[in-house]
């Protein structure tokens, strides 16, 4: 085991060392090391030097003072014994030798020859050592570089004591004379641009609505105004006799909401994760890929479920749920809305983030460090605490940081279960309160940013913990016993058929009750209490509580309305996919670069925003008197590409870190154009993530509401006309579209996985 391993077990537990060594402290090494090179007339100066990477050694150049007689020597990088020597006598080519840098693309090293000759750099063929034709530039070059992730050459000049002048080429040594030479650069600076005004331009918009008068409102009857700008909406929202019930109270629920659902999502998807990867619970290949069945279905879906399961006529003053029809049990109010019920399903529907995140590091995890700890006789609760946590907190972090900023944002849940939040309040104060309504969509923001500040800055502040080695196998899995083994896998079996099953069976039998909640027929044995009414019928008739709508099958507003829903996805998942693609390809490639930093973090930040405040932002900036694009296509195609460009950018970004530069690079050594480079090599090399990065804005598109609730009428897409239908009462309605809206995403889902080969939770659960 690694030295250093037990070194750290042993300070963190206060367990003396098992042996004593010295500290190995990187120290300047003499030249005289090198004993194969002489220190005299004949070789006695020491000029260029770098690395072989294809050979795996050091590179030296030695000359003469006269510059009549060169010597290269390959050195071995761990001993520095001298591997190889090579010697010259060519004054004009090689000369001074005062650098060399090596190009893995050609196998060449490349050095000048500044005193002798400033204007050629002489390659040399690094596997025979044959000194070439050298290339003759139109400048002086001195010092001379190779830069792998740009494929560029760089030389820098003295021309004075004090000034230095810094020259680009590329891979044909032709002067780089503008940054728009290389396609990266042209997109980052597009795209950068773009994804700035997009976010910059709804944030200002509607900071500047919290100011303004608005006719017909609360601000004009406080003002006496109709127009103009005013801090009597902060005023009233924070002062008035009503500040607790429309700002406090709402504030105090969002923020204990989004808490509480980051430790319950954290909590059950990071003891999950711990179960499938570190112990031996059986169905760990069932249990994972069912496990992500909550997120991938609509958000409100859980919450339809949970009123389906408990509420009860006595308590809610609704239809009696599963438990109150069939066994008479009314479970308190608490129980059944609130807080409580609100907190439980977004944590379940969030959880597969944590197990994702969690898990992944869990699997690939090193197990050097919990070895040492087991080998030290280290309680296992204090291997749990001291190492295995610290290890995953950075999946924790992110967590969090994915969970915080949705959770404040969600409107479908709350508002089903009866939980005032910023979102809900949102809109109840929209008509008539219109600038304290905009207050609250900017605290929502605020929020969203604050948690992604305390993010960079815990980045800054973080433990480096290498996890990922090549070096270890992972620890062997905890054992739960015959019958525990089997014992928490039937629990979890029984959770996830509640959380991923039945909700697909509770909406189906809904669209066939008589009246919501008639669960009757369950325990009378009659089947002719239930109806196909809500599918079949075919005329406008107000009997039978049809509110003169056709069945499910021959309505058109359903029909239409879905039609819609797959226009806007299948137009933001094309958009949004090939914008991501190319910002994650750009940004892979100048990651070094703040100004590539910059565009990746301005284009993931919508993705952090509230979805309810970024709608609010995008109404306020797009339906006004001099643009006014509400309940259209354009409108929804434009913020979900906003909001869903992350999902792409994110997957493309991953995998193009992991290709190797050389593809690229060989490629552009054959001059061929960057569109054949990205359509012929990268992205079928990388389709897969790139697929994905596709079908995640579509499918989440599909059963979107919160940021579309604003910015279209009920019955334009399908998720408003489920909330059309739901406020109506012909819930046998909404539980259809419901169940339209889980098949799709479920087919969607399968052919993601039939396209790339692949699924979210790939290779968590074997």
């Amino acid at each position: 085991m690694d030295q250093g391993v037990i070194d750290y077990i042993a300070n963190v537990f206060d367990i003396p060392k098992l042996t004593q060594h010295m500290s190995a402290v990187q120290m300047p090494l003499p030249l005289s090391r090198l004993a194969e090179i002489p220190l005299d007339a004949t070789v006695n100066q020491c000029q260029g030097f770098c690395y072989n990477s294809k050979k795996d050694v050091f590179v030296l150049a030695c000359i003469n003072s006269e510059n009549t007689k060169q010597i290269i020597y390959e050195i071995n990088p761990k001993t520095f014994d001298v591997v190889t020597k090579y010697e010259y006598s060519h004054k004009k080519l090689l000369g001074h030798m005062n650098t060399l840098t090596y190009n893995p693309n050609n196998n060449r090293y490349y050095t000048t020859n500044a005193v002798v000759d400033g204007y050629i750099v002489t390659p040399i063929e690094a596997d025979s050592m044959i000194v070439e034709a050298p290339i003759r530039l139109k400048e002086k070059v001195f010092n001379f570089a190779f830069d792998k992730d740009r494929n560029e050459y760089v030389s820098i000049v003295p021309l004075t004591n004090s000034l230095r002048t810094i020259n680009y080429y590329d891979s044909n040594f032709n002067k780089i004379k503008t940054y728009f030479t290389q396609p990266f650069n042209v997109i980052l600076l597009i795209f950068g641009i773009l994804c700035t005004i997009a976010t910059i331009s709804p944030i200002v918009a509607i900071i500047r609505d919290t100011f303004e008068i608005h006719p017909g409102t609360i601000d004009q009857h406080l003002t006496g105004q109709t127009s103009g700008l005013t801090l009597i909406n902060y005023i009233d929202l924070f002062t008035s006799n009503l500040a607790k019930t429309n700002l406090w109270t709402p504030m105090g629920n969002t923020l204990a909401l989004a808490i509480l659902t980051c430790m319950i999502s954290i909590l059950f998807g990071g003891v999950f994760a711990f179960l499938v990867t570190r112990t031996n619970m059986k169905c760990r290949k069932y249990l994972s890929s069912i496990f992500i069945f909550p997120y991938i279905m609509p958000q409100w879906t859980l919450a339809v479920v949970w009123q389906h399961l408990f509420n009860s006529n006595a308590v809610t003053g609704t239809s009696n749920g599963l438990l109150a029809s069939l066994f008479g049990i009314n479970m308190p109010l608490w129980w059944c809305v609130g807080l409580f019920p609100c907190a439980m399903v977004l944590g379940l529907h969030y959880a597969p983030f944590a197990y994702i995140l969690i898990g992944g590091i869990f699997k690939n995890m090193d197990a050097n460090l919990e070895e040492a700890a087991t080998i030290l006789n280290t309680p296992r609760h204090k291997i749990l605490t001291r190492i295995t946590i610290p290890m995953i907190k950075p999946a924790i972090l992110s967590t969090i940081l994915l969970v915080f900023g949705s959770a404040m944002g969600s409107y479908p849940v709350p508002h089903y279960l009866n939980l005032t939040t910023l979102s809900t309040k949102y809109i109840s104060l929209n008509s008539k309160y219109t600038g304290e309504a905009s207050i609250l969509a900017v605290l929502m923001m605020i929020f969203g940013m604050a948690i992604l500040a305390l993010n960079q800055a815990s980045l800054k502040s973080r433990k480096n913990y290498t996890t990922v080695t090549g070096k270890s196998g992972q620890i062997s899995k905890i054992n739960l016993g015959k019958i525990g083994k089997h014992l928490v896998a039937f629990i979890f079996i029984i959770i996830t058929f509640f959380t991923s099953i039945f909700p697909i069976i509770s909406f189906a039998f809904e669209t066939f009750l008589p009246n919501p909640g008639d669960y009757s027929f369950l325990y009378t044995g009659n089947f002719a209490n239930l109806t196909t009414k809500w599918w079949i019928t075919n005329e406008n008739i107000t009997e039978n509580g049809m509110y003169g709508q056709r069945g499910i099958l021959f309505n058109s507003t359903i029909w239409d309305a879905y039609k819609g829903t797959i226009l806007v996805s299948i137009a933001c998942a094309l958009i949004a996919g090939i914008i991501g693609t190319l910002i994650g390809y750009a940004v892979s490639k100048k990651r070094r670069s703040k100004w590539a930093s910059y565009v990746n973090s301005m284009a993931f930040l919508p993705y952090l925003m509230p979805s309810i405040a970024v709608g609010a932002a995008f109404f306020i900036l797009f339906s006004n008197k001099h643009i006014n694009l509400f309940n259209t296509y354009t409108l929804l195609v434009i913020v979900g590409v906003i909001k869903y460009i992350p999902f792409a950018s994110r997957n493309a970004l991953n995998s193009m870190l992991q290709l190797s530069g050389e593809i690229e690079e060989a490629a552009i050594i054959q001059d061929i154009p960057w569109i054949k480079r990205m359509t012929r090599i990268i992205i079928p090399i990388q389709k897969s993530s790139i697929i994905s990065g596709f079908m995640l804005p579509f499918m989440t598109c599909l059963r979107e509401l919160s940021l579309f609730l604003l910015l279209c009428t009920q019955g334009f897409i399908l998720s408003t006309t489920l909330d059309y239908f739901d406020e109506m009462g012909l819930y046998a309605f909404s539980s259809a579209i419901n169940l339209i809206l889980i098949v799709t995403i479920m087919l969607s889902n399968l052919i993601v996985n039939k396209l790339t080969g692949a699924s979210l939770d790939e290779g968590i659960g074997n």
